[in-house]
């Protein structure tokens, strides 16, 4: 397993168009096969602070991701929300073992 950590700080007036535009997103990343599990979490105290939290089947399975076409147009729709670029951050899995 493979997981990516994506740590992203939106503009307050976008705060619900990347909402809806992510959740779109996600909807469409659960159903790939490459994909273990996809969350999308609001930070608690700064409401403007998200977390995509992305355990894929193996490194390829990232770079699938990265060429659909709901991925492109979150992508797109997404980046100009952001107040800062977003921050990734890939794990590899110790446990539970595979």
């Amino acid at each position: 397993m493979f997981t990516a950590v994506i740590s992203i700080h939106v503009k307050p007036e976008y705060r619900d168009a990347f909402i809806r535009a992510t959740l779109e997103n996600a909807r469409h990343s659960v159903q790939e096969a490459g994909i273990a599990r996809f969350d999308f979490l609001q930070q608690a105290d700064d409401p403007d602070r998200f977390v995509l939290y992305e355990i894929y089947r193996s490194p390829e399975a990232l770079q699938a991701h990265r060429e659909t076409a709901h991925y492109l147009a979150w992508r797109a729709a997404a980046e100009p929300m952001m107040a800062e670029p977003r921050v990734p951050t890939r794990y590899h899995n110790l446990s539970p073992v595979e």
